[in-house]
C-alpha cells in the first residue's frame, strides 16, 4: 500500500524510496523515435540520485551517446504509479559503478567492471507526476458502488506534481 502520509509530506522522498525497491522501470531515450526500455534503477535516495548500467553498443546506449538530453522514466506498481522527466547522460565514474555493483548487473557483463561495453548512466530528475492510492480492495469497492450510485467519481488516492531537481 502507498504510504498516502509520506506522499502528502514528501512525494519526492516516497518516489526515490519506491524507485529504491522496484526491479524495473521503462526508460526513455534521447531519440523520440525509440520506444522506451525496462532498465534497473540503482537509487542513492540520499543524495537524490538514479543511475543505470547500460551497454554502450545498445539503441539506448548509442542514443545517449550521440546526444543526452530529456526523457521519461515511467514506474507503475498496483498502488503508486510516477511518470518522471529528466536529463538522462553519461557517467564515468567508477566509485558509482562500484558503489551498485551487484551478481544481477555482473551477468550482464562477462569482463565485469572493466567489460568494454559497460556504461552507466545518470538520470537528473527534473518533475514528476504522481498518483498514490491506498490498495486497499476494501476502499476500491465501496468507492465504486458509491461513484455508480450517486453518479460521482470514485475516491481512490492523489496526484500530485512535483519539482525534483532541487529534491
Amino acid at each position: 500500500m502507498a504510504d498516502l502520509k509520506k506522499f502528502e509530506n514528501n512525494p519526492q522522498k516516497q518516489l526515490l524510496e519506491n524507485l529504491k525497491d522496484v526491479c524495473c522501470v521503462m526508460l526513455g531515450t534521447p531519440n523520440q523515435d525509440k520506444h522506451m526500455q525496462p532498465m534497473s534503477p540503482q537509487v542513492d535516495v540520499e543524495n537524490n540520485e538514479i543511475y543505470f548500467y547500460s551497454d554502450n553498443t545498445s539503441e539506448l546506449g548509442q542514443a545517449v551517446l550521440e546526444k543526452p538530453g530529456f526523457v521519461h522514466m515511467c514506474l507503475v506498481e498496483k498502488d503508486y504509479q510516477a511518470c518522471v522527466k529528466g536529463y538522462l547522460i553519461t557517467h564515468k565514474d567508477r566509485d558509482t559503478i562500484e558503489k551498485f555493483w551487484s551478481p544481477v548487473v555482473a551477468a550482464w557483463y562477462p569482463d565485469g567492471k572493466s567489460d568494454s561495453k559497460l556504461m552507466m548512466l545518470r538520470f537528473v530528475p527534473h518533475d514528476a507526476a504522481i498518483w498514490a492510492s491506498t490498495g486497499n480492495p476494501l476502499k476500491f469497492a465501496y468507492e465504486i458502488a458509491k461513484a455508480n450510485l450517486t453518479d460521482g467519481m470514485p475516491d481512490l488516492g492523489d496526484m500530485k506534481n512535483v519539482e525534483l531537481d532541487a529534491a
